[in-house]
């Protein structure tokens, strides 16, 4: 941001106020006009080329519906069962409030720095070139294990509706193309459509699992003769191991945020982003809790992962068939993502960026294959669903979604270190809000690690590159 200073009249906008309230006159920065602020938008509006400026707030709701309410919800069935019904509801509530405000300090901070596209560019406004460069690197394996990790639900739904019919990592392969060609679509607002339908595919089909346990005597998986252990508790006392893998899974399933900013960058209004952040945040949580308790309640340790196989081989293949659209766009949207950050930091402040040149086209096309051919090898090395987004919760997510939005909040609020006691507060708060991002951070990738070695010994996990049946429908 410009810092010559600017003579307040009245055809000066104090936007910092708006965005920010009563607490802005302790960032010490100029009034700017709206004007201003827009000069420092990465995409401008009323280009001659491509108008990436086209996102209203209700459209920017459903992409970050989608961006959050994906895979995700797949596994907490499985994370509630480490933790018991009311521990898990409980840390489900927990992190869904805190990965909220995370998502408000995000946004607020790109509305007072327009010239950030991503969280990378705020990384770059806090720390310089180094951390830029480290943040830069997180983004890029978060948002690949993410895609990764829509791969193997993708493949997942093909092996359970096809019977096995092809090798796994042939399913794996085709899961891969079809991800990568939807995540080729240019704008947000195009792929808005994708990410509307998924949301409402992956919904019914976990409503329709969610249906199918409760007319059951007992879960598919469990004995189906004799006596047997439900395993449903209110509290579960787990391993440290096993209740970090689990707290790990239940963060990431609302840890999205840093893939927001994107998204701001091409509304049509950036101001309106907390209707769209607040509206996703209150249904994800309100279709978490119920969906994954009931389903957590009625199956207990024998709920399947990913979780729509949880209610017999029939109900799998109709869930499966109506999720492949949600699937397909879990995976495209956070390669859509990835590949967004390196294109625009490629042909950032060219005219290529905005030019449907043939730079422009060869930069974009090479960068998504390359993110999708990466992704395809994470997901054929970690082929267990909640493992591949517990890691990624831990090492990527924890960083960007809770130290980094700290950092973001002390860096312009740095004149609260020495003001009111509330303001103090505040301070320390978003300290404390930085501690418990390294906690999770150290601890879940040590809990993840340790849960997949497990797993490998347990020969829970096959080889990398593995023909095995990965949906639990036939052996081999």
């Amino acid at each position: 941001m410009d810092s010559k200073k600017y003579e307040v009249g009245s055809d000066v906008t104090d936007t910092r106020a708006i965005v920010e309230g009563p607490d802005h006159h302790a960032l010490k920065l100029p009034p700017v006009s709206d004007a201003e602020l827009e000069s420092h938008e990465v995409f401008k509006k009323n280009t001659d080329g491509v108008d990436f400026r086209t996102v209203g707030w209700p459209r920017a709701t459903v992409i970050f519906l989608k961006i959050v309410f994906s895979t995700g919800i797949l596994s907490i069935p499985t994370a509630l069962y480490a933790l018991g019904a009311v521990g898990g509801a409980l840390s489900l509530v927990a992190w869904q409030a805190v990965n909220t405000y995370c998502a408000i300090i995000q946004g607020n901070f790109r509305n007072r720095h327009p010239e950030c596209h991503s969280i990378v560019d705020m990384a770059h406004t806090l720390g310089g070139p180094w951390l830029k460069e480290l943040v830069g690197f997180i983004f890029l394996i978060a948002y690949t294990l993410i895609t990764g990790s829509g791969i193997i639900g993708l493949s997942v739904a093909f092996n359970a509706l096809s019977d096995h019919a092809l090798c796994t990592v042939w399913w794996g392969l085709i899961s891969a193309a079809i991800i990568t060609a939807c995540a080729l679509i240019r704008t947000l607002k195009n792929m808005g459509w994708i990410t509307f339908a998924g949301f409402i595919s992956l919904f019914v089909a976990i409503f329709i699992v969610t249906i199918g346990v409760t007319t059951r005597d007992r879960p598919a998986a469990a004995p189906q003769t004799g006596e047997f252990e439900l395993g449903f508790v209110a509290i579960n006392y787990p391993t440290f191991v096993a209740g970090m893998t689990a707290t790990a899974t239940i963060f990431i399933s609302s840890a999205g945020s840093s893939a927001f900013l994107p998204v701001i960058s091409e509304m049509r209004q950036p101001r309106d982003f907390k209707k769209a952040v607040f509206m996703c945040m209150a249904i994800v949580l309100s279709c978490y809790l119920s969906l994954a308790v009931v389903v957590y309640a009625w199956c207990g340790k024998w709920v399947a992962n990913p979780a729509l196989g949880s209610a017999g081989d029939l109900i799998k293949k109709i869930s499966y068939g109506i999720a492949l659209v949600g699937l397909i766009a879990s995976g495209a949207i956070n390669q859509h993502i990835a590949s967004k950050y390196v294109f625009v930091r490629v042909l950032r402040n060219s005219r290529h960026l905005q030019s449907s040149t043939i730079t422009h086209w060869v930069t974009w096309v090479g960068i998504t294959f390359t993110i999708g051919a990466i992704a395809f090898i994470l997901a054929e090395s970690i082929t267990i669903f909640n493992y591949i987004l517990s890691l990624a919760g831990s090492i990527c997510f924890a960083p960007m979604a809770l130290i980094m939005p700290g950092f973001l909040y002390l860096h312009d609020f740095a004149a609260y270190r020495k003001g009111t006691i509330v303001q103090k507060t505040k301070w320390m708060l978003h300290i404390c809000l930085i501690l418990l991002g390294v906690f999770v951070a150290v601890c879940g990738t040590y809990a993840t690690v340790m849960s997949i070695k497990e797993a490998y010994s347990n020969a829970e996990i096959g080889s990398a590159f593995s023909c095995a049946d990965n949906s639990g429908t036939v052996a081999g």
